[in-house]
């Protein structure tokens, strides 16, 4: 739950009616707040914005404007919105581009109910989640992403922004791979605290997402550390 006893609100987007609607009362029945439902781009963002939902269940081949321009604005517009994708295609092109648009978590329309309900779930309290196989593609993406040379904030400089001890603490265990339930658990804290350990350090840097501060950390061997 995203607090105490609320729901959390979710708001489902597809192009196909009746796989839109499953979703939407498969979600309701399970006791989350289906605060809305869309089938093209457009209209996902226009509602998205209107109605605030904690997650955005999203499908990318929307008409109007595809999923990964609809993820991109709505988490740019509000980075605290969690966005889980669930596609038919497993192309890592799409997983990829997805991730980098700000996505949280990537799921196979072939995944069971409960796999869904359940990736929502983690979704909401910004765990990422893939479908089986996928995750480790991502991980190698950052990865492959800190090897290339590129732009990043000059924290060398002295008046560049600094981390704390316990900021610097989380981001290496972002950079691990470690959900924010584990390293919750790992450090003692709320899930509410990692979470805004990372926004502030997303903040502090600069940053916009979970891709940019995973490279950023990688880049300075903090994955290693």
């Amino acid at each position: 739950m995203t607090r105490e006893q609320d729901p959390i609100r979710v708001m489902v987007v597809d192009d196909h009616p009746m796989w839109r609607d499953a979703v939407a009362r498969d979600l309701a029945e399970s006791g989350f707040e289906v605060v809305a439902t869309a089938g093209d781009g457009e209209q996902a963002v226009r509602r998205a914005r209107a109605t605030a939902p904690d997650v955005l269940v999203l499908d990318l081949n929307l008409p109007a404007k595809p999923g990964v321009q609809v993820c991109k604005e709505l988490v740019g517009h509000n980075p605290a919105l969690r966005v889980l994708v669930l596609s038919a295609s497993g192309e890592h092109a799409d997983v990829l581009e997805a991730v980098k648009s700000g996505a949280t978590g990537y799921l196979l329309k072939s995944a069971s109910t409960e796999e869904l309900l359940e990736a929502v779930r983690r979704t909401a309290v910004g765990d990422p989640v893939f479908t089986p196989g996928l995750a480790g593609l991502v991980l190698g993406e950052y990865r492959r992403l800190a090897a290339e040379p590129a732009p990043a904030p000059d924290t060398d400089r002295p008046d560049a922004p600094r981390l704390t001890e316990r900021e610097t603490e989380v981001l290496r265990l972002v950079a691990k791979g470690l959900s924010y339930k584990q390293i919750a658990e790992r450090l003692v804290i709320s899930h509410r605290t990692v979470q805004n350990h990372v926004q502030n350090t997303l903040g502090k840097l600069q940053l916009h997402n979970r891709v940019e501060l995973v490279r950023y950390a990688i880049e300075r061997g903090l994955d290693d550390a």
